[in-house]
């Protein structure tokens, strides 16, 4: 992104970015038909609980997202819990308890386009030489927890 900023990246040159979902049904069919991300992840395909699914009945399925440096997701809050896993790459998250909601700027008309987003951008944080940053490869985000995500390595 900031790439894009400095030299000017006209809005139609690519920038990419990948998403694949799989339904939460696909777990109670036969795993030979299962996808290559159930495949591949089944600790969070299984339709027993595991440490990663812990609720199988309540889970939505799973959204496997491949980004290019810079792709961002605006803060915003999901009304179930969230498992991040990297398995390549790295990102940054800002995390906001519930409480700071009226600090955020959520939009919450659910007729807006951005309804659960933050009118904020914290996209241009440099919080990346703090010391007291702790990296992690897996993070857990209970419900309606705000996120903001940066993507610094493709992942």
């Amino acid at each position: 992104a900031r790439y894009a900023d400095r030299v000017q990246l006209p809005f139609h040159e690519p920038h990419y970015y990948w998403q694949s979902s799989v339904s939460a049904k696909e777990r109670s069919n036969s795993k030979d038909t299962w996808c290559f991300i159930s495949r591949d992840l089944p600790s969070f395909s299984n339709p027993e609980p595991t440490f990663f699914g812990f609720d199988p009945p309540e889970q939505k399925g799973i959204q496997c997202r491949f980004g290019e440096r810079g792709v961002t997701a605006a803060t915003h809050y999901d009304s179930g819990r969230n498992m991040v896993a990297m398995v390549s790459g790295a990102k940054r998250y800002v995390l906001a308890p519930p409480n700071q909601c009226a600090k955020l700027g959520v939009v919450t008309s659910k007729y807006h386009p951005t309804y659960r987003h933050s009118v904020l951008n914290f996209g241009h944080l440099n919080l990346l030489d703090d010391p007291n940053i702790k990296v992690s490869l897996l993070v857990l985000l209970p419900h309606i927890m705000f996120s903001f995500s940066l993507t610094h390595l493709r992942n």
